[in-house]
C-alpha cells in the first residue's frame, strides 16, 4: 500500500532514478522532476527511463514532472540529485517555493568551482532551508537498482533529516546510516571521484592489485588531508562516505570516472569521452576544485595533482605514472596532520 507522504526527487539522471526507484519499491509516493517533457512521458508511460537506468522498471507510485513547483507543494521531504555544476541554478529555482517546513538531502558528489562551496551551502545560500543533509556512500546505480545489498550514510545536523530520510529509503537492500559531519560526507563522496579517475587508469593499462591498493590507500590519504583543511571529522573517512564510497567506485568499471580514467589510457581524448558520455562524470571537475584549493591552501595533494595534469595540462598517461611514482616516500600518516 503505497503511503500518503509524498517524496520529490529532483533530478532524473542515473542516480536520481534509481533512488526514485528505490522509493517506489518502499512504495513511497514519489514526484521525480526531470527537466524535459519528453523524458517525463517516456517515465510515465513506459515505467522506463530509457537513457538513464536502462532495463529497470520503476513502480507505480513514482511519477515524472517537470514542474517543480508541484513537487514542493506536494513533498515535504526532497532528494537534489543534479550535477553540482547546476545545483546553484536548481537550488534558485527550488528557493522560489521551498519554505521552512521543508527537508532537503542532496546526493550530489562534487563542490562548486571557483568558490569551493560544498551543495549543502549552495542550498543554504540559495533558498531559505535549513534542515540540509547529504547522501553518500559506495552506491553504485545499477548495483542499487538490481536490489544487490548496499548501504549508504546520510549526514546532517539535524535528526529530523535523518528520521525522514531513513523511513523513506532504508529496506531490506538497502541500510541507511546516520552521521553528523556533513562537511566529511560531502568531501568523501566529491572526492573519491578524483581517485577513480586514477584507478581508472591503472585499469586501463592493465595493472594489477599492488597498484590499485597503493592508489586507495594513499587516495584516503589525501582525501582526509583535504577533507580536515575544510572542516571535516577525519573519522567520517574510514566509513561509508570514505573507504566504503572510494573502495566502490575505484574497483568498479560500473564508475563513470573509472570509465574516464580507462579510456584516457588507451589513447582517446578527454573531449571526445564527454562528448559521448550522457552522464557526468563529477571527478573532471572536481580534479580542478581540489587542485585550486590545495594550491591557495599549501596542500600537498600528489595523486590530485597528477590527475589535474593529465586532465588540464595536457599531460599523457605515462607521465601521471611518473609522477606518482616519484612521490617521497616518508612516514606513513604525515599527510593527515594539516
Amino acid at each position: 500500500m503505497t503511503t500518503d507522504e509524498c517524496i520529490g526527487v529532483i533530478g532524473a539522471g542515473n542516480w536520481g532514478t534509481t533512488l526514485a526507484k528505490v522509493l517506489g519499491d518502499n512504495d513511497k509516493r514519489t514526484l521525480l522532476w526531470a527537466r524535459r517533457d519528453e523524458l517525463c512521458r517516456e517515465i510515465n508511460e513506459t515505467r522506463q527511463n530509457s537513457q538513464y537506468l536502462p532495463g529497470f522498471s520503476l513502480g507505480p507510485s513514482v511519477e515524472a514532472t517537470s514542474d517543480l513547483e508541484r513537487i514542493c507543494k506536494s513533498a515535504s521531504l526532497i532528494i537534489a540529485v543534479v550535477p553540482s555544476h547546476t545545483m546553484r541554478e536548481t537550488a534558485r529555482e527550488l528557493g522560489n517555493y521551498l519554505n521552512g517546513e521543508h527537508v532537503i538531502v542532496h546526493a550530489t558528489k562534487g563542490i562548486e568551482q571557483g568558490t569551493f562551496k560544498r551543495m549543502s551551502e549552495v542550498l543554504r545560500e540559495e533558498t531559505c532551508l535549513r534542515k540540509i543533509g547529504v547522501i553518500s556512500g559506495p552506491n553504485l546505480a545499477k548495483e542499487l537498482a538490481a536490489r544487490q545489498p548496499a548501504g549508504t550514510l546520510v549526514a546532517s545536523r539535524y535528526d529530523e533529516v535523518f528520521v525522514r530520510t531513513h523511513a523513506a529509503l532504508h529496506n531490506d537492500y538497502f541500510r541507511v546510516y546516520q552521521g553528523r559531519d556533513v562537511i566529511g560526507a560531502e568531501i568523501g563522496g566529491g572526492f573519491k571521484n578524483i581517485i577513480a579517475l586514477a584507478a581508472g587508469v591503472a585499469a586501463g593499462l592493465g595493472l594489477g592489485d599492488n597498484t590499485k591498493a597503493l592508489l586507495l590507500t594513499r587516495g584516503l590519504s589525501e582525501m582526509a588531508r583535504f577533507g580536515v583543511a575544510m572542516g571535516a571529522e577525519v573519522m567520517t573517512f574510514g566509513g561509508m562516505a570514505g573507504m566504503g564510497d572510494l573502495i566502490a567506485t575505484c574497483s568498479s568499471p560500473l564508475s563513470r570516472n573509472h570509465q574516464v580514467g580507462a579510456r584516457l589510457a588507451r589513447g582517446e581524448k578527454l573531449e571526445d569521452i564527454q562528448r559521448d558520455m550522457r552522464m557526468v562524470a563529477e571527478g573532471v571537475k572536481m580534479a580542478k576544485a581540489a587542485n585550486d584549493f590545495a594550491v591557495r591552501k599549501r596542500l600537498d595533494l600528489p595523486i590530485v595533482r597528477a590527475v589535474h595534469n593529465l586532465l588540464y595540462e595536457h599531460h599523457q598517461v605515462p607521465l601521471l605514472l611518473k609522477e606518482l611514482m616519484s612521490i617521497p616516500a616518508g612516514p606513513e600518516f604525515a599527510a593527515l596532520t594539516v
